[in-house]
């Protein structure tokens, strides 16, 4: 049988002696939807890595009541963190990236504004809803991190530590041929139309490498996911 799996706000440091957690809000009214009471397993998670088996011990319409059973190994993560800098995008379609981003495993994912993007900003409410849209693909992916997606900021205030790679339709490198688990990576993709010949230009100046993702132009929500799938696709 397959756990209801919820995200808490944190765990305890120790769980051995069997500590309760006091649940409220959203995750209760989902313990209610799927009918779970006193007695019943479930899992826990707290988005940083940390996973654990507890049961309910009180549950009802505002409030639930867990016991911790046993801490569990988190899911794999990548030997070093992934960030995704991604160019603002219309309609949902950041929405969409920021589901299938944390399902492929990143660690972060930093909103940019670049010259060709249509959108310049967004609000507090929608990077709030991004923000909901990753802790909800963490869970339902069992990863037990949730990337955090963070308020945008020009491509040129964008700073990396270790890797960076850009996607470019008209270089021959491929990441597979970079990439190494030396040091953090960071994955840029631009908006519709891309980055401008300034900005690649500066990106390549600022250490950052090339690489294509194939011989046909793709659209700004499939290029991040194809970088991250060549990620995936090496098996860490």
């Amino acid at each position: 049988m397959r756990l209801t799996r919820i995200r808490v706000p944190e765990l305890p440091a120790d769980l051995e002696a069997g500590p309760e957690l006091v649940l409220t809000g959203g995750e209760v009214r989902h313990l209610g939807v799927m009918r779970l009471g006193a007695g019943d397993p479930l899992l826990v998670f707290d988005g940083r890595g940390r996973e654990a088996r507890a049961e309910v011990t009180a549950l009802d319409g505002l409030r639930a009541t867990l016991r911790l059973v046993e801490e569990l190994p988190g899911t794999p993560e990548t030997p070093q963190p992934v960030t995704l800098a991604v160019a603002l995008l219309k309609g949902d379609k950041l929405a969409d990236v920021v589901r299938a981003a944390t399902e492929l495993g990143v660690a972060r994912i930093q909103l940019l504004v670049t010259q060709h993007a249509d959108v310049r900003d967004i609000g507090a409410n929608k990077l709030a809803r991004l923000n909901r849209v990753a802790a909800e693909a963490s869970k339902q992916s069992r990863r037990a991190v949730t990337p955090e997606v963070l308020p945008p900021v020009p491509l040129a205030a964008l700073t990396w530590e270790g890797q960076a790679y850009v996607a470019h339709p008209y270089v021959h490198d491929l990441l597979s041929s970079h990439l190494h688990w030396d040091s953090p990576v960071t994955l840029l993709t631009g908006p519709e139309g891309g980055f401008s010949e300034s900005e690649m230009e500066a990106l390549l100046s600022r250490g950052a490498q090339g690489v294509v993702l194939g011989p046909r132009i793709l659209r700004a929500e499939t290029a991040p996911l194809a970088l991250l799938g060549a990620i995936a696709a090496t098996g860490v």
